[in-house]
């Protein structure tokens, strides 16, 4: 039985990929207040440098941000780098394009990216280095996903791109929410896109920004918080279910901070992590 794929691989499909120029559209509902959600486009890209590196999987992917993304449609430019037995490096940018420019026309620079791409199912089974593990950390203790706050549904935080998944906060990290940030940049909460679509290692992509920004429980502004560089690390295919993820802050300095993040399935196993470099927010830029 073939079954049709979720909204989310709907919308961040790629078609073509002649020469190594794939054809996509930022999807209406991925945004938050005009500008395409980060992970979002990085979700889109990875899957025209999967299908070039022939892998199945992103293993790490960075993704320089040069210009918002719009509603529209996009050229994804990827370039085989390298090719070994188990692992395939390609180069991409995500061009915005109006769709009536000649091939090799180009268009506005949205991100430029570097990835590496390979099989985790392979790369995770039988023995050898690979088996042995060190895990010097644990999943976020979170109340159950009921007892949490929703992010998105109907308060002021509201977007068409928070209607696309289910994220909900720890209780203790959705002060500020009600304008009573905990002056701690942490979140914790669930992760899951709606209408039961699974979360596959492409998904895991945009995850890694899919919550409020660290910043928001600090006494700094609730407001846009541009991202100038966001790295992916997918060390594993997620079981079906909620996602546990933590995201932290510990440097806000020259006018930029970190913001690192933990992805945890429901067998409590590390399946990815982030780190991301943005700006502070300003007070005129509402969020």
């Amino acid at each position: 039985m073939t079954i049709a794929p979720g909204r989310f691989a709907q919308d961040t499909a790629v078609t073509g990929g002649a020469g190594g120029r794939w054809q996509a559209e930022i999807r209406p509902g991925w945004d938050i207040a005009g500008n395409a959600n980060g992970g979002y486009l990085l979700a889109m890209a990875a899957r025209a440098m999967a299908a070039t590196a022939g892998r199945p999987d992103a293993v790490t992917v960075t993704a320089h941000f040069l210009t918002p993304g719009k509603v529209g449609p996009v050229t994804i430019d990827a370039q085989l780098r390298k090719s070994g037995r188990r692992f395939a490096t390609v180069a991409a940018d995500l061009l915005a394009t109006t769709g009536a420019e000649p091939p090799d026309a180009g268009g506005r620079p949205v991100l430029a990216l570097l990835g590496t791409f390979g099989d985790l199912a392979a790369a995770g089974a039988g023995a050898g280095p690979a088996a042995f593990e060190l895990v010097d950390g644990a999943p976020p203790e979170l109340p159950p996903p009921d007892e949490c706050s929703r992010v998105g549904l109907d308060d002021q935080f509201a977007s068409a791109f928070r209607q696309n998944l289910d994220a909900r906060l720890h209780p203790d990290d959705a002060a500020f929410m009600a304008g009573e940030p905990t002056g701690r940049p942490i979140v914790r909460g669930w992760f899951r896109l709606r209408d039961g679509e699974p979360v596959d290692t492409f998904a895991l992509l945009l995850a890694v920004d899919a919550f409020p920004p660290t910043a928001f429980n600090t006494r700094l502004p609730v407001a846009w918080t541009p991202t100038v560089e966001l790295t992916a690390h997918v060390r594993a295919q997620p079981e079906p279910g909620w996602l546990r993820c933590r995201f932290s802050t510990r440097f806000v300095t020259g006018g930029f901070l970190e913001e690192d993040g933990e992805l945890w399935d429901e067998r409590g196993r590390l399946v990815a992590q982030s780190r991301q470099l943005a700006l502070v927010p300003r007070a005129e830029a509402a969020w």
